[in-house]
C-alpha cells in the first residue's frame, strides 16, 4: 500500500501548483495527475455535475492504484468531498480547508482577504471555512478572473500583471486585511506580483503549499509514507490537448513533462 502513488486531479492545469508543492515536500512519493482538460472549467457547472465529474475522475485514478486522493480544484473541493469520502477506500483531501486553517492561524487582526475564480468566490466555500476556523473573522472575497489566463500564458510578473492585480485587489487596502488567501491553484504562479501590490504587511496563504503540508500530515496519520529510498514515478493523464498540457506543465512544475496520456473518462 505504501508504495502506491498519490492521486491528484483538477479540472485543468492549475492543480499542477499543488503537485509541485507535493513533489517538493514529499520527493520520494510517486504521483499520478489527471487534468480534465476537455471539461474545464468546473466553476460554470452545477454542484451535481461537478460531483459526477469528480467521482469519474476518482474512479480513473483508482485504477492507477493510488493510496490517497488530492482534489486540487477549488470548485470540486467545495462541493464533492463528502461524496468522494463516502465512496473511496482511501483518504481524500481538498484544497479549501487547509488554506482556511492556515489563514485563520496567520491572521492577527481577523481581517482576511480571499481571491479566487468567480465560481469559487460565489460558492462561499472559503468564507464558510474561515468562519469555522476563526469565528468572528471579517472576510472580504473578490474574484480575479484574468489571473488564470495570465498564469497559463506565462505572464506572471511585470508591469502589465501588476496593473491587473492593482485593479482586482483595490478593495483590500481600505478593508485593512493582514492575510490574503490565494484561493485558486493558478494564483501561486502570480505570487510575486500579488505580493508587490498588497505590500509586505499582508501575509499570503498559498493553497498549494498548505495542501502539501496537510497531505504530509495525512500520510503520517495513516502510516502511508513511501519506503525510504523509493524511486518515485510521475504520470500524467488528460482528457484533451496532451501537447498543450505538457507545454504548460513544464512551465508550472519547472521540470520537464515529457508526455501526458490522453484518456476518455467514462461517467
Amino acid at each position: 500500500m505504501n508504495e502506491k502513488a498519490i492521486g491528484v486531479f483538477d479540472s485543468g492545469v492549475g492543480g499542477l501548483t499543488v503537485l509541485k508543492a507535493l513533489i517538493r515536500r514529499l520527493p520520494e512519493e510517486s504521483t499520478v495527475y489527471l487534468g480534465d482538460t476537455a471539461r474545464v472549467p468546473y466553476g460554470t457547472k452545477s454542484p451535481e455535475v461537478v460531483t459526477r465529474y469528480s467521482l469519474a475522475n476518482a474512479r480513473l485514478l483508482m485504477r492507477q492504484e493510488i493510496k490517497l486522493l488530492v482534489v486540487a480544484c477549488n470548485t470540486a473541493s467545495s462541493v464533492s468531498l463528502p461524496a468522494l469520502a463516502q465512496q473511496l477506500p482511501f483518504p481524500v483531501i481538498g484544497v479549501i480547508e487547509p488554506g482556511a486553517q492556515a489563514a485563520a492561524a496567520a491572521t492577527s487582526t481577523g481581517r482576511v482577504g480571499v481571491i479566487g475564480t468567480p465560481g469559487t468566490i460565489a460558492s462561499g466555500a472559503y468564507q464558510s471555512a474561515l468562519g469555522r476556523n476563526r469565528p468572528g473573522a471579517q472576510v472580504l472575497a473578490r474574484a480575479c478572473p484574468l489571473f488564470v489566463p495570465l498564469a497559463e500564458e506565462g505572464w506572471t510578473e511585470g508591469e502589465v500583471v501588476e496593473a491587473i492585480a492593482r485593479k482586482d485587489l483595490v478593495d483590500f487596502g481600505p478593508f485593512g486585511i493582514d492575510t490574503l488567501v490565494l484561493g485558486c491553484t493558478h494564483y501561486p504562479m502570480l505570487k510575486g506580483a500579488i505580493a508587490n501590490v498588497v505590500g509586505a504587511g499582508v501575509k499570503l496563504v498559498d493553497s498549494a503549499e498548505t495542501t502539501a503540508t496537510a497531505v504530509e500530515a495525512l500520510l503520517a496519520e495513516h502510516k502511508l509514507f513511501a519506503p525510504k529510498g523509493s524511486r518515485p514515478r510521475r504520470r500524467y493523464f488528460v482528457t484533451d490537448l496532451p501537447e498543450r498540457f505538457a507545454e504548460i506543465g513544464t512551465r508550472f512544475l519547472e521540470q520537464p513533462v515529457e508526455s501526458a496520456e490522453l484518456v476518455d473518462i467514462q461517467m
